[in-house]
């Protein structure tokens, strides 16, 4: 006669205790010092446990993939860079994995910076080549992807800092940058903007050349009357930082020859009427706030003293004057 069930494999006590063991780990002990480990992409339950108790993380790695199994989160578990501490107890770590509190890097995009500035750092923790980046950030494409005004991502990756996991990749950090450029449009400079009948890309452009030539923040505004006017009169910008741009790097001293070796660049403001075809640089809100609020006077014309500050000025004539009384002065022109 046969049994009308076989025995159990483990009796109520074993469950009992794999049970306490299981709770017991889960919980964890004293927590040691950090250690940093990535799980790839695509890992399975048990690579991840593995990697766990290699960093003594954990003890047990098959009963932690049981645990994680029991949990129902072993599609869960994100990949990336983390810090976990020593001997931490199992729900801790899972909840890290599952949560994705993965390492992530400071990174500061100063006002002003052009996308060949800002690719240095952003290539970095993209963990890909300057070059590339750079490349990748001024390809039109991306920038149509990401529903940029254009031509490329030129004064749309907005300054500010920010914090990213190392490896994510370009197309995510760019992305993450527009969307705090978008945030600043608000209702308000929305409607600054219909007012003037300009373009986003244009203001933006125009607020990338004011960014580029102001040091001094209550300077904008009067730096920002000038562009404005010489437009409505159609007179040629002829603003330094847009031939410093076309010239792809920066003269401490830009003289005439300079101006002359890149005479046929759209960005050169000297020998093109109008904006250039696109910003210079990530103007900051102040800048942008300046394009859409210039202030309310007619120079149309300005100088740098040695300070930084400008002198404006109404007339050629005038403004001849000021850069001879700022030449004799020691501060120096451009020749």
């Amino acid at each position: 006669m046969r049994n009308a069930s076989p025995e159990p494999r483990f009796s109520l006590s074993a469950c009992a205790l794999a049970l306490g063991l299981l709770a017991a780990a889960a919980c964890g002990g004293a927590a040691g010092p950090l250690e940093r480990l990535v799980i790839p992409e695509g890992a399975s339950v048990r690579a991840v446990a593995d990697t766990l108790a290699s960093h003594h993380i954990v003890r047990w790695p098959r009963l932690f993939e049981l645990y994680v199994r029991l949990k129902d989160a072993d599609a869960e578990i994100k990949a990336g860079t983390y810090d976990l501490p020593r001997g931490a107890g199992w729900s801790q770590a899972l909840d890290a994995l599952v949560a994705g509190r993965v390492v992530t890097v400071a990174v500061t995009i100063p006002e002003g910076w052009t996308v060949r500035r800002i690719a240095g750092r952003l290539a970095t923790i993209a963990e890909i080549s300057a070059d590339s980046a750079t490349l990748r950030l001024l390809d039109p494409g991306l920038a149509d992807s990401l529903g940029a005004p254009g031509p490329n991502l030129e004064g749309y990756l907005f300054p500010d800092t920010y914090r990213f996991a190392q490896g994510v990749s370009l197309e995510a950090i760019a992305a993450e940058l527009l969307a705090h450029y978008r945030a600043v449009w608000t209702a308000e400079r929305r409607a600054a903007l219909d007012s003037l009948s300009m373009s986003e890309r244009e203001i933006v452009t125009l607020a990338s050349i004011v960014q580029s030539e102001a040091r001094w923040a209550d300077e904008m505004a009067l730096i920002s009357a000038v562009f404005h006017n010489r437009l409505r009169r159609r007179m040629r910008l002829q603003a330094d930082p847009t031939v410093q741009y076309a010239l792809e790097s920066h003269q401490s001293r830009l003289l005439y020859r300079h101006i002359d070796s890149v005479a046929d660049h759209p960005y050169n403001t000297y020998t093109h009427g109008g904006l250039p075809p696109g910003p210079i640089g990530s103007p900051g809100t102040a800048a942008i706030d300046a394009a859409l609020h210039p202030a309310a006077v007619p120079y149309l014309y300005f100088v740098a003293r040695e300070d930084g500050r400008h002198e404006f000025s109404t007339s050629l004539g005038e403004h001849n004057r000021a850069v001879q009384r700022i030449r004799n002065s020691g501060a120096g022109t451009r020749e």
